[in-house]
């Protein structure tokens, strides 16, 4: 379930406390926790409803203009559900902790290396946790399709991967594309360093 920033900014400050969403099946449960860049969110109720259960303060409570522009914001298909979801920001994401944490020893650098390792030994496809904290280190703020395409992987796997390196708090998303976070740049100098070892 992906919220867009000025939204996400919103859910933040209080002002925004319900989302809208058309699926065929429910993307998210009660209880539900997401972590995004403004935090991690919790899910409150998932209900199914109408259009004609929308109101106008509804659509404000969801970031919206008025109804109309909720409405129009929704995915069509006579196949879908709309469903009317209940945020809430809980905590900050425990990955930005991670992200901004630099003060490692030499041992826990060979953990973090000795991890992408073994992720790279469980591949099928084969190593790439270097290559693609070299595309991130060397093209920052590059959009991940372009950064796809030099790795010669489709968007949406390239996405996945950097996600992988994002829950160990070695990459960052920036409004385009990414960045090696201060944690990803001592453990991508020590891979390096390894390398020639």
């Amino acid at each position: 379930m992906l919220f867009k920033q000025d939204v996400l900014a919103k859910i933040a400050s209080g002002r925004v406390d319900l989302a809208f969403r058309s699926w065929r099946r429910p993307g998210v449960r009660p209880g539900t926790r997401l972590r995004t860049a403004a935090g991690v969110l919790e899910v409150g109720e998932v209900t199914g409803v109408t259009e004609a259960d929308v109101s106008e303060r509804d659509a404000h409570r969801a970031g919206f203009r008025d109804r109309a522009d909720l409405l129009a914001d929704l995915r069509p298909g006579t196949d879908r559900q709309l469903y009317r979801i209940g945020v809430r920001l809980v905590g900050e994401d425990p990955r930005a902790q991670l992200r901004e944490t630099t003060a490692l020893s030499a041992a826990e650098l060979d953990d973090a290396v000795a991890d992408l390792r073994g992720i790279d030994a469980r591949s099928r496809r084969g190593p790439w946790t270097r290559e693609a904290l070299a595309l991130i280190h060397d093209h920052p703020g590059t959009r991940a399709a372009e950064l796809a395409a030099r790795a010669g992987r489709e968007t949406s796997r390239f996405k996945a991967d950097v996600r992988t390196l994002k829950e160990r708090g070695l990459t960052e998303s920036l409004a385009v594309g990414y960045r090696l976070s201060p944690r990803g740049r001592l453990v991508y100098a020590r891979l390096r360093e390894s390398d020639n070892d």
